[in-house]
């Protein structure tokens, strides 16, 4: 009888079965499920229709493919970002619900109670764009400089309006510190979103705001509002006529927002680092680099270290700023 000994192939099949997965390869949940396993939801907490809205559907597509899941944008707009926070806080930490949040969840908190403290409650993930914004008005304003604005206010305190996208948001905080730089008066009129704003707008009955370029561009361009300047401390190429309010003559209003994604407390670090890298790889594709360009905006792609430094920092300057500039919620 021919005896044959297969040692060899069973070791290799022993040693096989026993060395763990690469942490490369996937991320898992607490589970042990890997991520995703199902649809991921991006929430947004601004209307459809706004520069949040487009780089967020932009970005799901990209995700999507990476992750081959669907990955859907859940609009969840009102009170400063609070609403969208609130279901954010109450999912389960497995990276299937994220947030896109901006420079709002950071400056509300500084002017209204609220029970959430960015860092401590949720988890950044990565910052995906900065951008900035543009004073626009309706073309019935007799103005065509900031200057000239700023002339017809003083002569006008009250009388016009101006839109935001939400109490304590960046474009409400430009308004407020274009009124404190130039000693000029205006009625707030907050929206959930720039995409409902816009209506209003272009209609005249809102006649003053400082949206993203990125929304703005297609109204400007066919004449349904003027543009006078940009927030950003250099000029955007986007734009490349368009001056910076320091240029343009009015010191101290330059807001710089940006988009970010952002996680429930305890996701597992696999998870947001998997999503991080990912979100890195497609904002910084050549067709989104070159999209975000033309509409204002630039790609980032941070480590989640890096968008929590960059989230503390934010707390820290908006405080002073708020303070310096006697900012008060409504």
């Amino acid at each position: 009888m021919n005896i044959r000994i297969y040692t060899i192939p069973l070791l290799l099949l022993l040693g096989t079965l026993l060395v763990p997965p690469s942490h490369a390869q996937s991320a898992s949940t607490k589970s042990g499920q890997a991520f995703p396993n199902r649809p991921v939801r991006v929430l947004v907490p601004l209307s459809p229709g706004g520069g949040m809205d487009t780089v967020a559907r932009g970005l799901a597509i990209k995700l999507g493919e990476a992750f081959t899941q669907t990955v859907v944008v859940d609009n969840r707009p009102g009170a400063g970002s609070q609403i969208a926070l609130e279901v954010l806080a109450a999912a389960a930490p497995d990276g299937h619900t994220l947030m896109m949040a901006s420079l709002t969840p950071v400056t509300h908190p500084l002017l209204y109670k609220s029970r959430f403290d960015l860092l401590r409650d949720f988890q950044p993930v990565t910052q995906v764009t900065t951008q900035g914004y543009i004073l626009t008005i309706h073309p019935s304003i007799p103005a065509k400089s900031v200057l000239e604005l700023a002339e017809y206010l003083r002569a006008n305190p009250g009388k016009l309006t101006y839109s935001s996208s939400g109490i304590g948001s960046p474009i409400h905080m430009a308004g407020e510190l274009f009124q404190v730089a130039t000693g000029t008066r205006m009625i707030h009129i907050p929206y959930k979103g720039m995409g409902a704003a816009y209506t209003d707008m272009v209609s005249g009955r809102v006649q003053v705001s400082f949206p993203t370029i990125i929304s703005s561009v297609p109204h400007i361009q066919a004449g349904r509002l003027r543009a006078l300047v940009v927030t950003t401390p250099k000029r955007v190429a986007a734009m490349p006529d368009m001056p910076t309010f320091a240029e343009a003559g009015v010191k101290g209003v330059v807001v710089v927002n940006w988009y970010g994604l952002i996680a429930p407390a305890r996701t597992p670090k696999p998870i947001i680092e998997r999503i991080a890298k990912e979100t890195a790889i497609a904002m910084n594709s050549p067709d989104m680099t070159k999209r975000l360009a033309a509409e204002g905006s630039e790609p980032v792609g941070s480590s989640p270290a890096e968008f929590t430094a960059h989230i503390r920092s934010e707390i820290d300057q908006w405080s002073r700023v708020i303070k310096q500039a006697g900012i008060r919620g409504e």
